[in-house]
């Protein structure tokens, strides 16, 4: 189809995105992963051994939060899908997410001049409830607009590729700032309080990036694509029943909330395991988790060629594995053994890398599904949805991470305490958190990934049929 651009000049409109989009687009994770790697690594930690929570009272605060959080997301999506103006429908919310998520990455990293443990619980409670909501606003329109760039099904696995190694090396990029300011500033407090401030102003950089490099090929989209699908306006409550009608979209689902959950739970304890099992300073799990986030960026790019030479499934089943052996190999080594465990955190990273790509390059083709299925284009309401289980996932292994370790009489303590000696029954488990329990959870992501049924072949097959609709109307 050719039809005249937005200068006046003839061209026609391809599926393939240019460098720069690709890498605006990828950019703008980054507003996403530096607040939630700086999380999922450091904030159950800082709560119990900075500011001085109890591990019940620390994972509960972050617990409802997430929950407040996790109900927003398909609201957020839902409103996105109907927002109408000269920016379209997700800039919008981009842009007036970011300054709350900024702000709130510095108040989530600083300790009030509060004594009292529910006072501080209080507080966390509220910067975590700004900080969830601005990252909602922020990162699922940023999501759905992969949906929106492309429809071709290689094109979107490259595009999700860069999407995913800018997450993880936003989470590199965070170990980085972190290792600097633990091994430069000696308090600990104001350690974690420069980590605040430098993740707000990135989140801030990484929205505008985003914005200004794709939005010349998202008109494009919106002028030229012929006669796409819109919003319905029936009930949010309507649209929720209809997709739980999906199948391919549930699948995806239990895949990433099983997988992500998994690879999410060994995220959280691993600074405990590293400090307190392995008896190692906290510089040595920085190190350990650039193994694991350094080989996860080096080996995305091989996983996205796979995929464009096979399916999206199979890349999972191939990665998959290098997790299970990476868990359980945790769980077996002893203190002292830093080699096993650095050659571990590389397994892991290979793996790893497979959970950020395959469920996301999966969701845009779940959508061409619907609406060849209803007629209509929700891509707010269906990332929505994922996005609330992706942040599910992280509450959930937060949560029972915290009250786990407070059942097992983990020691919490502050910034001014020496390091606590951790009974036997702490110490076996985090080894437990670590090891079998997340690996249980991949190989039920495992299953759900066996019975995703859109291919290479179906999905073009829904775009013939899409292509035929749209030009019949």
């Amino acid at each position: 189809m050719r039809s005249p651009d937005l200068t006046g000049t003839a061209q026609p409109i391809t599926e393939n995105l240019d460098l720069t989009t690709r890498l605006a687009y990828g950019i703008g994770e980054i507003a996403g992963a530096i607040p939630s790697s700086t999380t999922a690594l450091f904030l159950i930690f800082f709560l119990t051994n900075v500011a001085g929570l109890s591990p019940m009272l620390a994972g509960s605060a972050i617990f409802l939060a997430k929950v407040w959080d996790a109900i927003s997301d398909p609201v957020v999506g839902w409103l996105s899908d109907h927002t109408q103006s000269r920016w379209g429908r997700r800039y919008p919310w981009m842009l007036g997410g970011a300054v709350p998520l900024a702000i709130a990455c510095v108040l989530c990293w600083r300790v009030p001049a509060i004594n009292s443990q529910w006072g501080l619980f209080a507080y966390y409670v509220a910067a975590s409830i700004l900080a969830y909501s601005g990252f909602t606003c922020v990162m699922l329109p940023f999501s759905a607009l992969a949906a929106e760039l492309t429809q071709s099904y290689d094109e979107r696995i490259t595009l999700v590729s860069f999407k995913s190694a800018f997450s993880i090396g936003g989470s590199i990029f965070a170990l980085v700032m972190a290792q600097i300011l633990f091994t430069q500033v000696a308090d600990p407090e104001q350690q974690y309080r420069l980590l605040g401030w430098g993740s707000g102003i990135l989140v801030i950089l990484a929205v505008l990036t985003c914005v200004a490099g794709t939005y010349k090929r998202y008109r494009l989209v919106q002028v030229y694509r012929p006669q796409m699908a819109t919003a319905t306006t029936m009930p949010l409550s309507q649209q929720v029943w209809i997709a739980a009608q999906n199948r391919p979209f549930l699948w995806v689902v239990g895949l990433y909330l099983f997988s992500w959950t998994g690879v999410q739970t060994s995220v959280v304890v691993l600074l405990y395991f590293v400090v307190d099992w392995m008896g190692l300073a906290k510089s040595y799990f920085v190190w350990m988790a650039l193994g694991v986030q350094l080989t996860a960026v080096a080996t995305t790019f091989i996983w996205s060629w796979i995929g464009r030479h096979s399916n999206k499934r199979t890349v999972f089943f191939l990665g998959a594995p290098f997790i299970l052996v990476a868990q359980m190999g945790l769980f077996l080594i002893q203190p002292g053994q830093l080699g096993w465990m650095y050659g571990l955190a590389v397994l892991a990273g290979i793996g790893t890398s497979t959970v950020y790509l395959v469920p996301w390059s999966m969701l845009p083709d779940v959508i061409d599904f619907d609406e060849l299925s209803t007629g209509q284009r929700r891509e707010g309401l269906f990332y929505g949805f994922v996005v609330f289980v992706q942040k599910i996932g992280i509450a959930l292994a937060i949560f029972i991470t915290s009250q786990v370790l407070a059942w097992a009489g983990y020691v919490s303590t502050s910034a001014e305490a020496a390091a606590a000696v951790q009974p036997d029954l702490a110490l076996w488990t985090i080894r437990i958190i670590i090891g079998p329990v997340p690996a249980i959870a991949i190989i039920i992501g495992l299953i759900c990934a066996y019975y995703y049924p859109i291919n290479r072949d179906v999905h073009t097959a829904i775009l013939l049929k899409l292509k035929e609709r749209r030009l019949s109307l």
